[in-house]
């Protein structure tokens, strides 16, 4: 058997051994040394390929079909920096806790370091950014293969889940005598993760509960919040605010409540017990930082006050463990909670005007998507005003964001990534965080997913505004943080042939959305809005909030 020959065999049962482990998808780059993987893998039936030109791009196209999938998926790319740019979508997978498989093509050992063209040191290039790193040597035949296959999946998958990255060293010649489909290898079902046995939380009237971002919705929260009568403060991103499970237990105007100072400090809990990451709102987290005690439930460990007691297990297992025995205690603090988040909410839901705002969006795009959609937002100011501004609802919602490292890049693949295997789905996006990815806008003229991007479009970074980098003068100010940069993201939807709409009231905003919806695809809409203004507009929406909360007592 042919030096080419023998390592295809290898890639073939690589391939379908991630096929029989539960891999559905693989975003596959162009590129010379990567030839064989490519040809592998579309070579077996149970694969999914998606193609993609920029190696950025693909990489957060993968992180956003994981995350709707709900599956572990693989990103191949050719050696050098083309491995280098699937580090930041890498960085984001392991704080957020998804599956990627990152299979990478390089040139042999014997070259390496030599001055071969496209070769860089990629032996744990990614370091402490991925949960195991596999360096296999030059494939010689499939033995060892499947093995690989079940290792690097289940690694991925098993809580936290997070990247694993596989590299591949082929010597030339790089394709095969015969390119042909490879059969199913049978695999074993993975293990179930069952909750250990739990101290019984102590009985108290003065409990919260946090649910933090989590992929899926771990309905047995709400189960525990009955059977304690404590209030759950729940992150949008803790898939509990909109859903079935929505309960009057459910709160989501805690953000409005907790600004104002005095409810804060009268309704310190004795004891915080937090689902998933942690919160959105800068001001919960501070508040239950005061809390004589914490836990946290986590299989990630995300505990960045180092201050909680960590149980690293399964959200909903741990819920539902925690119920038996608990008995709620009688007392008015619970009902103090739903009043003044029922106050607060009555302040900042938008008002029956057409003059559009920040604010609206999410509560427009809540009202609009049809039950079962998905609903992301960028990070900074889209993120945080979804936090305080999308209102609990019984419609299904599932509600994403890349809030593992929290960074701006990749948000446009993401979300193509989601709507491509979950549609339909809609992107709140900042101008600038839309300006970062446009690449990834390749995908969706290829694969046309149907997913609405709205681009807030206020000339800069609007997150500034409400930092203290304000105080600067607006000479030093506005070239350094507001950076305003003039574009015109019309000229965008036209290279890419997407439908575009600026719009300039509601009824307009409305339209867009009905548009879209009626056509499917993907579609841009672009939102303008005054970085000073809006900030006026929060302001004044906080401080209303604030003393309807003192106003009720």
């Amino acid at each position: 058997m042919s030096q080419a020959d023998a390592a295809y065999a290898y890639l073939r049962a690589l391939a379908a051994g991630l096929a029989a482990c539960g891999v559905r998808d693989v975003c596959v780059c162009p590129g010379s040394r990567s030839t064989p993987v490519a040809l592998a893998l579309a070579s077996q039936p149970a694969l999914h390929a998606w193609m993609h030109l920029d190696e950025r791009s693909a990489a957060y196209f993968a992180l956003g079909v994981a995350k709707g999938s709900h599956r572990p998926v693989a990103v191949v790319c050719t050696s050098g920096t083309a491995v280098a740019n699937l580090l930041p979508a890498t960085v984001e997978a392991h704080h957020a806790g998804v599956p990627l498989l990152l299979l990478t093509a390089d040139r042999p050992p014997e070259v390496r370091g030599w001055g071969a063209a496209q070769t860089i040191d990629q032996v744990k290039l990614f370091s402490g950014h991925v949960k195991w790193f596999a360096d296999p040597g030059v494939p010689g035949g499939a033995e060892g293969a499947a093995s690989l296959a079940r290792r690097a999946v289940a690694v991925a998958t098993a809580p936290f889940a997070g990247p694993v990255h596989i590299n591949l060293p082929l010597r030339e010649p790089l394709v095969p005598s015969v390119v042909d489909a490879d059969p199913v290898v049978p695999s074993p079902a993975p293990l179930p993760h069952d909750a250990p046995e739990l101290p019984p939380l102590p009985a108290t009237e003065r409990g919260i509960i946090i649910a933090g971002g989590m992929d899926a919705p771990a309905p047995a929260i709400t189960e525990l919040a009955a059977a304690t009568g404590w209030p759950v403060l729940a992150d949008p991103l803790s898939q509990l605010r909109c859903g079935p499970h929505h309960s009057s237990l459910v709160l989501d105007s805690y953000d409005a409540c907790l600004r104002e100072s005095g409810f804060a400090s009268s309704m310190l809990p004795d004891i915080v017990v937090r689902f998933g990451a942690p919160p959105t709102s800068k001001a919960l987290g501070e508040w239950a930082r005061a809390a004589r005690r914490q836990i946290v439930v986590d299989p990630g460990w995300r505990d960045p006050d180092l201050r909680a007691e960590v149980w690293p297990h399964d959200p909903n297992a741990v819920a539902l463990a925690l119920c038996a025995g608990a008995r709620p205690v009688a007392g008015g603090y619970a009902a103090r909670w739903q009043r003044a988040d029922a106050d607060a909410r009555g302040v900042i839901a938008p008002g029956d005007g057409d003059h559009l705002t920040e604010m609206g969006i999410f509560p427009c795009l809540a009202e609009a998507l049809p039950d079962g959609s998905a609903l992301l937002a960028g990070n900074s100011m889209p993120v945080r005003d979804m936090d305080s501004f999308l209102p609990g609802m019984e419609k299904t919602l599932r509600v994403l964001s890349n809030r593992g490292a929290n960074g701006i890049d990749g948000v446009v693949s993401t979300a193509l990534g989601v709507a491509a295997v979950a549609p339909p789905a809609a992107l709140v996006v900042g101008d600038i965080s839309f300006y970062h990815d446009m690449n990834g806008l390749l995908a969706a003229k290829r694969y046309a997913p149907d997913l609405l991007i709205v681009v807030v479009q206020n000339d800069g970074g609007g997150i500034f505004s409400y930092l203290s980098q304000a105080s600067l003068s607006q000479d030093t100010f506005e070239p350094l943080f507001g950076t305003p940069h003039g574009l015109d993201f019309a000229h965008a939807a036209a290279l890419y042939g997407l439908p575009h709409r600026r719009v300039e009231t509601w009824q307009d905003f409305r339209g867009a959305v009905t548009a879209w919806r009626a056509g499917g695809g993907t579609h841009m809409v672009e939102v303008p809005s005054d970085r000073a203004r809006s900030l006026a507009e929060h302001r004044s929406v906080w401080a209303a909030a604030a003393e309807a909360v003192r106003a009720c007592g």
